[in-house]
């Protein structure tokens, strides 16, 4: 069936339909996006997507609503928005859009609609308390994307269109970005598998450029490792591996008599020719050469033993 119309409800919007019609339009490029609440074309019909509006979900009638009762909810019992429903069915297709791998398709849909779907599904139906983002509750997505909507003084008979099409490419950016990073860390993943075997039992890993690195260490259980260098355009880079993703703290530090300097300084704490900065927070430093990184990778095993 050819899709000519992606329906939802006029008036303000919120992050779940916005960012469902992120994915349809990309999928559906030729249809027409249509806001309205005329009840013949919010009904299902030939040609038609309906979502976030029309008291039904109905995948087979092309209707993804969420707001009758009963409410559609995932496995887990947690409700689904228009955007769970959109991503449930489309999501797969939209990744094949991105030209994302068919092996990794599952993994990242898998990924995305726990780590960035469900958060909006919660939120768009109050089972989450925005609160719990304590004083970032104001930088959420849901609500950056809200502020985009027209302020109660500037409203001509279009403010509402306007504004929802000037904010679809934003939406449209986060979610690219979101993906792009998750395909990135798939590749990622197998080269620093291969460096880990390369580096056997060293505790220095030496990728061959800046990567996402820490989940191929917890998921091969390298608990070994702790200090990662690569090259970082004319320099070299040494960092740490830090214990988790919910912690800065590493699994070593930098030595202490390095934190801040620079230059001829941090050669002389060094002893390292070549050495050119480490951050006052000891979790990066800097050199000129691979053999001035890897000579201040050694002595930061050493300090650490």
């Amino acid at each position: 069936m050819t899709i000519t119309h992606l329906v939802t409800h006029s008036g303000g919007f919120h992050a779940d339909e916005l960012l469902s019609s992120v994915i349809l339009t990309r999928l559906f490029p030729e249809a027409v996006l249509v806001r309205t609440r005329d009840a013949a074309m919010t009904a299902p019909g030939e040609g038609k997507i309906i979502y976030d509006v029309g008291r039904d979900y109905d995948a087979a009638a092309q209707i993804f609503d969420h707001h009758q009762r009963p409410n559609p909810l995932r496995e887990d019992e947690q409700p689904y928005s228009s955007f769970g429903l959109i991503w449930k069915h489309y999501g797969h297709d939209y990744l094949r859009a991105m030209a994302v791998p068919e092996a990794d398709l599952d993994y990242i849909h898998h990924g995305f609609d726990k780590g960035f779907v469900l958060p909006i599904d919660l939120m768009d139906n109050g089972a989450m308390n925005p609160s719990v983002a304590g004083p970032l509750a104001g930088l959420t997505l849901p609500v950056l994307l809200e502020t985009l909507k027209p302020v109660f003084d500037s409203r001509g008979d279009d403010a509402d269109d306007q504004a929802f099409a000037a904010a679809l490419p934003v939406a449209r950016a986060f979610i690219e970005a979101s993906i792009n990073g998750k395909a990135a860390k798939r590749r990622a993943e197998a080269m620093v598998t291969a460096a880990i075997e390369a580096a056997g039992a060293s505790p220095i890993l030496e990728l061959p450029m800046g990567m996402p690195f820490r989940s191929a260490v917890e998921k091969v259980g390298a608990d070994h490792m702790l200090f990662v260098v690569h090259p970082r355009g004319d320099d070299w880079a040494l960092t740490t591996i830090r214990k988790s993703g919910d912690t800065f703290e590493s699994r070593a530090d930098l030595p202490e008599a390095w934190a801040g300097l620079t230059d001829a300084a941090l050669e002389a704490a060094s002893g390292v020719k070549g050495a050119k900065f480490c951050h006052n927070g000891r979790f990066i430093a800097v050199a000129a050469t691979r053999e001035a990184v890897l000579k201040m990778a050694e002595l930061a095993v050493t300090a650490a033993g």
